[in-house]
């Protein structure tokens, strides 16, 4: 077993084995990636994420600081496949109608007064169990149409529907793209991931509910009630059936120890097992650029640990007492908010091991990164897709967002620290 894993783990080149001139290298390199990371895209050139995580990764390989046999053992595939396949899952979901139908059954029956509450509480839940930037993709058509027929104003249930995705996916290693990351290099299992975040996320929906209807209660449009549209309550009942009965087989196996990555591939597997829907509109549905994203990620950063770039973070982490729960948070946090989520935790997943108690710290840098997406309206990939997809119809401007995202952030910060520090 130690054999098959030395094949596959990747052996560092030592940094002196480098001509200053290739660290200066990967210097540069890794410098302008996450720069670009933070910024979005490069100025003044149409190079975005997914793209400089590409050209970062060519360049490692090309000055040589990564030789080419070794930037594919630096890609962790369990991560890429765990992504891929539940990406396959809730695409197939959404064009089987599960979520229109959920959408009619609910609008269908509920009161002004249990929206916000059902809001929260639906997003959360779901965003646990599968990757929150494509629940919101689902779950805004869903608040907008419900405010349409209850003569409500969207914006504090767009609100919700960003924050709640981020605060819901902090419980499981399926929630977001970081937490499978994080699930990948600790070896946590899913259900003890759960265990201890699961508490976390349910007090901060609960908080984000308290927190949206003391700022925005009682706001009523006073228009007619629009009618939703027949299409989603006319869907078969029969076509939902077998994504039903995989989706259940899936989190049954996740609760069960199965490992995340072959648990969620075999359910992949099975729902594109069909004589009914063409294969190219399930591939439609997978986020390609996120995929790539990762791919040159995992290559630069191992690019930064080749050239001994790393090692300035252990010796920073020395200073700054990161093996503090308190700190950890806040450093996590803020770098979060600097380059996004994602590659925060790629650079902070180095220094956890070396911590006197690295499950706790691998499950603080789970629940900081996560939560810290809530702090800004670019704060996370759920917060855009919340914006872009009510633009034509709500506008949500930066302090529109903010005034609930600080203090929810914050809230849901001090819960996950306290709640962290007690389990521990």
């Amino acid at each position: 077993m130690s054999l098959a894993l030395s094949l596959i783990a990747p052996v560092p080149i030592p940094p002196h084995l480098l001509a200053d001139s290739q660290v200066i290298a990967a210097a540069i390199i890794f410098a302008v990636s996450y720069l670009v990371f933070a910024l979005g895209k490069l100025p003044g050139m149409k190079i975005d994420r997914p793209g400089m995580a590409i050209i970062g990764a060519v360049l490692m390989v090309g000055f040589g600081i990564v030789r080419a046999d070794q930037a594919l053992r630096f890609i962790d595939f369990g991560t890429l496949v765990l992504l891929f396949s539940m990406m396959v899952v809730v695409g197939c979901l959404h064009l089987a109608g599960f979520f229109d139908w959920i959408t009619g059954q609910i609008v269908m029956r509920l009161k002004p007064r249990h929206l916000l509450p059902t809001v929260i509480f639906i997003t959360g839940v779901l965003s646990a169990f599968f990757v929150n930037d494509i629940i919101c993709l689902v779950m805004v058509p869903f608040a907008l149409a419900a405010t349409r027929r209850m003569g409500l104003k969207p914006l504090p249930y767009l609100l919700a529907v960003a924050t709640a995705s981020n605060i819901g996916s902090v419980a499981t290693i399926t929630g977001n793209p970081q937490n499978m990351l994080i699930g990948s290099f600790s070896g946590l299992s899913y259900r003890y991931f759960l265990w201890r975040l699961g508490p976390v996320a349910l007090i901060g929906l609960l908080l984000d509910w308290i927190l949206i209807r003391q700022l925005f209660g009682g706001e009523h449009v006073p228009e007619e009630a629009a009618e939703i549209s027949a299409a989603t309550s006319h869907i078969e009942l029969r076509s939902l059936r077998k994504p039903a009965i995989v989706v259940v087989l899936v989190l049954v196996g996740f609760l069960g120890g199965m490992p995340p990555a072959m648990m969620a591939a075999i359910g992949a597997a099975l729902m594109l097992i069909t004589r009914t829907r063409n294969p190219r509109l399930v591939y439609d549905e997978v986020d390609w650029g996120l995929l790539v994203f990762f791919v040159g990620l995992f290559v630069i950063v191992g690019g930064a640990e080749n050239a001994g770039l790393i090692n300035y973070l252990f010796a920073a982490a020395d200073r700054l007492n990161l093996q503090n729960a308190g700190v950890f948070t806040a450093v996590t946090v803020l770098l979060s908010n600097i380059v996004s989520n994602v590659p925060a935790v790629m650079v902070l997943k180095s220094l956890v091991p070396e911590f006197h108690d690295p499950r706790t710290g691998w499950l603080v840098l789970a629940m900081a990164s996560t939560l810290a997406g809530n702090l800004t309206i670019t704060g996370s990939v759920a917060n855009l897709i919340v914006v872009e997809r009510a633009h034509d119809e709500v506008h949500i401007g930066f302090w529109d967002y903010s005034r609930v995202g600080i203090p929810v952030t914050l809230l849901t910060l001090a819960v996950g620290w306290a709640w962290l520090s007690w389990v521990r």
